[in-house]
């Protein structure tokens, strides 16, 4: 006899009214002490996310480390030469919408939002937060100050580096007793040898072993692999924004 099987989710449909509003923070663009290229965030941990977000009824507001114009990494843009993102139709297709490259072009300063206003925080990464996000002491106070109201606070890939020192306010590692990923060494690895060079300052995977309390867990090479362990809520490279922010609507939705 065969078994039947059912699925059902919603989609927000247009003209509904909004369920709320969520911040996504990437940064501003930079360049890369190690390579010296030009670096910002990676495209596929905004838009995939992002339209998880949309379809499931949330707002959506981008703001950055500095403000103003945002540019992604060249290996993110799905129409790079390099074509290592050509699959990425998701990201291509937002790039078609002149509300998304708006969004781009002109986004706040992280410093100038009010936590209040938000139902849950998402970091992205890309080879930016490797300089912009690990120690920028206002970009840890307001994901603290999320997770401290219990809101879901999430960070995927390289944005993950905030973890390695972001500090509650008593003071304790926000990440002490959490379960949580990030980028892995293995993929460190793969990026390194691929261009023939050491591409970060450091490597997540191998900082955060160094923490006492803490669990850091990878799964295999650049599958889609997100953890939530409490509102606190990480994915460990680009392919894994989706799933992470498929955990922050079943968070809010509960």
């Amino acid at each position: 006899m065969n078994q039947i099987l059912e699925k059902n989710a919603y989609v927000h449909f247009h003209g509904a009214p909004s369920k709320g509003k969520i911040l996504m923070v990437a940064s501003s663009p930079t360049v890369s002490k190690q390579t010296g290229w030009p670096i910002g965030f990676w495209i596929a941990e905004l838009t995939h996310p992002l339209r998880v977000f949309q379809e499931a009824g949330y707002e959506v507001e981008l703001v950055s480390t500095e403000g103003g114009k945002l540019e992604m990494d060249a290996y993110s843009n799905p129409t790079d030469p390099s074509g290592y993102s050509a699959h990425d139709v998701i990201s291509l297709g937002y790039l078609q919408k002149p509300e998304f490259n708006a969004m781009l072009e002109n986004t706040k300063k992280l410093t100038e939002i009010n936590p209040a206003e938000y139902n849950a925080i998402f970091l992205v990464g890309g080879q930016g937060p490797m300089y912009t996000f690990r120690g920028n002491q206002d970009l840890e106070k307001l994901f603290v100050a999320f997770y401290e109201a219990g809101k879901p606070s999430t960070a995927v890939c390289h944005s993950t580096t905030l973890l390695l020192e972001a500090k509650k306010s008593n003071g304790e590692l926000l990440v002490s007793g959490k379960t949580w990923t990030g980028f892995a060494d293995a993929e460190e690895e793969f990026a390194d040898q691929a261009v023939g060079m050491k591409i970060q300052p450091h490597r997540i995977e191998e900082e955060a072993r160094k923490i006492s309390g803490t669990i850091f867990k990878v799964a295999a090479p650049f599958s889609s692999y997100a953890i939530q362990d409490g509102n606190l809520i990480t994915g460990q490279q680009q392919n894994s924004g989706a799933a992470a922010a498929e955990l922050v609507v079943e968070a809010l939705n509960k």
